[in-house]
């Protein structure tokens, strides 16, 4: 990717540390799961929200859905699973672009 340099990325040690530092910056949790009963489209996004997904194969371990502070799905059709999890969040992220007016990835 030829644009890496215009973005910061932040790596936390473990999940306390993650859960430190999202703590002090007062985030959101926002959890994608095929387990949740409401739809992304129906959620209102701020910024500085977090959106977390899961592995395709396992999903978010169980400490992830314990700190959720909600819980968010794509609607799929019935009797079909999941969405690849790029696509997923490329959906999500859209959708949380399009309602904070921020208009681009990684603002805050």
């Amino acid at each position: 990717m030829d644009y890496l340099d215009q973005v910061r990325i932040v790596r936390h040690a473990d999940w306390a540390a993650f859960e430190a530092w999202r703590s002090g910056a007062a985030a959101r949790l926002l959890l994608f799961t095929t387990r949740a009963p409401r739809s992304y489209l129906a959620h209102v996004f701020e910024r500085g929200d977090v959106l977390l997904f899961g592995r395709e194969t396992s999903g978010v371990p169980e400490k992830g859905h314990a700190a959720a502070d909600a819980r968010l799905r794509i609607p799929m059709r019935e009797g079909l699973r999941s969405l690849n999890v790029a696509v997923a969040a490329a959906m999500a992220v859209g959708e949380a672009i399009r309602q904070t007016g921020s208009h681009t990835i990684g603002d805050s």
